[in-house]
């Protein structure tokens, strides 16, 4: 059964999205003015809607032969952004020239998004029975971004314009962009004509971000094995120190041959073992159904705090558990803040798994963290025992808690974030 309204919705929602995007709106009223004209004319010897019904199949029939014909010749350059956040409107440009020698006119630009229709398993998964209403539910939910068409003004022979188009960015992930086609309407403006104008793009739409209060990560310097990478540099790169003379067990590699040549004797490069303060961001993806708006949320206060954290002096980890375990560094020689962000916009909640696997990847580089963040999605004896391990190694660990109810047994000291009210919690840090 749900295969079978799985394919129906989807056909129906093909069906409506061409005709949204072929039709103007003179057509969409002629043609429900048609159906109208269909059901009530089918009996010709009551009604003369019959009559309409034919005057307008022809009209539509005469617009569908006119859109074949009339190809505006634009070509249409995209200036896209790298990056957009959720939550914020937007400008997207385009360079438009008129390649023809002659004038372009009503014309506009229709940017075809990515196919947001919810597939089979969300579809069984997410509802409780198939409804349509739940169906295009479903497919609002997926959408990234919202944009509008753009109308051209008219452009004389080999004319050159910039316009922009205006739109909202709904949720992080990925606004892919299929192509960019050129609409013109056919002479009884019923029907429009689509032509590729440009190819697709896809842009990051990083997590909306909270405001934080200064916040000041207290810890201890941490010994790191290997040092710091300088720049790009991969490998054991600890900070150089200088030169001295060569002693018995040295390795070969770090002889300073210029200097054993000039001197006579054995030189080599002495290096100094670097402490730096590095600080863990630990994000819970272990969500239970329903917990998905405050999954989103959890991941806006994550994005909060990797965009604030200033990662000059210090390091910053952030781990989360996905289809395999991650952890992505900023910092002097590794990623930049915008990076983490970034990695963040394609967070995806974690329905199954064991949350020990999380404890196990922060234990494994416990000894190198001066402090920690942590953002749960709950409270149980398996996150209980991840702020116990940290304590324990001397971290400082700041807990916060995003759920909309307040558990039982949940300790003074964990902070709660409230959905709906992030902003007000994050500023009583």
């Amino acid at each position: 059964m749900w295969r079978s309204f799985y394919l129906m919705f989807r056909a129906i929602s093909a069906v409506g999205s061409w005709v949204e995007r072929r039709f103007t709106r003179a057509g969409l009223l002629a043609l429900g003015a048609l159906v109208l004209a269909g059901a009530f004319g089918a009996d010709t010897s009551l009604t003369v809607a019959y009559r309409i019904f034919t005057f307008l199949a022809a009209l539509i029939a005469l617009a569908m032969v006119g859109s074949w014909f009339g190809t505006p010749a634009l070509a249409v350059r995209p200036r896209l952004p790298h990056t957009l956040t959720a939550g914020e409107p937007f400008d997207l440009r385009f360079e438009v020239r008129n390649a023809s020698a002659r004038l372009v006119d009503g014309v506009a630009l229709q940017i075809a998004l990515a196919d947001s229709r919810p597939t089979l398993s969300q579809f069984r998964s997410q509802l409780k029975f198939p409804t349509y209403q739940g169906w295009a539910r479903l497919g609002y939910a997926n959408r990234v971004a919202q944009l509008a068409e753009v109308s051209l003004p008219p452009m004389p022979a080999h004319a050159h314009i910039e316009i922009e188009a205006r739109g909202q960015a709904l949720r992080r992930g990925r606004l892919r962009i299929e192509r960019i086609d050129s609409a013109r309407a056919e002479p009884l403006g019923l029907m429009r004509r689509l032509v590729p104008a440009a190819g697709g793009a896809d842009i990051c739409v990083l997590p909306k971000r909270y405001p934080l209060p200064p916040i000041a990560l207290p810890g201890a310097r941490r010994y790191q094995p290997g040092g710091m990478p300088q720049g790009s540099s991969v490998g054991d790169s600890e900070e150089f120190l200088g030169l001295r003379d060569y002693r018995p067990g040295d390795p070969l590699q770090r002889i300073h041959w210029r200097s054993f040549a000039r001197a006579g004797r054995p030189v080599v490069k002495e290096y100094q073992d670097e402490f730096v303060a590095r600080h863990a961001l630990v994000l819970d993806t272990f969500a239970r159904p329903g917990d998905e708006p405050a999954f989103e949320e959890a991941v806006a206060v994550a994005a909060s705090f990797a965009w604030t954290i200033d990662t000059q002096e210090c390091l910053l980890d952030l781990m989360f558990v996905g289809e395999e375990i991650h952890t992505y560094t900023a910092g002097h020689g590794y990623m930049l803040p915008g990076r983490l962000l970034e990695v963040l916009s394609g967070v995806a909640v974690k329905s199954d798994g064991d949350f020990r696997v999380l404890v196990e990847a922060v234990r494994a580089r416990c000894d190198l963290l001066s402090g920690c963040v942590c953002i749960l999605l709950g409270w149980d004896e398996k996150r209980r025992a991840l702020l116990e391990m940290l304590n324990a190694n001397g971290a400082t660990v700041l807990p916060l808690l995003v759920s909309a109810s307040a558990p039982a047994d949940l300790p003074a000291r964990i902070r709660r974030l409230e959905p709906g009210k992030i902003a007000e919690g994050l500023a009583l840090l």
